[in-house]
């Protein structure tokens, strides 16, 4: 899940960010560093859910806001239907 995470990722942040260099993809990589607006997180999500098939976000009973792109990969995985 962590590889289709970080492709779709990298393809939204390129098309979103108009192709500007992505950042190096690490567990410790701060989300709200990454280069990606608000606006690209939502298509993010919507894409991976298209991808995916489900929605962490609505599942999860608990607000959460990963801060890392570990802890963004965790939740969901922990989060899968």
């Amino acid at each position: 899940m962590r590889t289709q995470i970080k492709d779709v990722f990298l393809r939204v942040f390129i098309r979103e960010t108009k192709g500007q260099k992505p950042p190096e993809i690490t567990d410790d990589l701060v989300l709200l560093e990454s280069g990606l607006d608000s606006l690209g997180f939502a298509i993010l999500v919507v894409e991976l859910e298209e991808e995916l098939g489900f929605d962490p976000f609505t599942l999860s009973d608990e607000a959460y806001y990963p801060q890392t792109f570990e802890e963004f990969v965790a939740f969901y995985e922990a989060n899968k239907p």
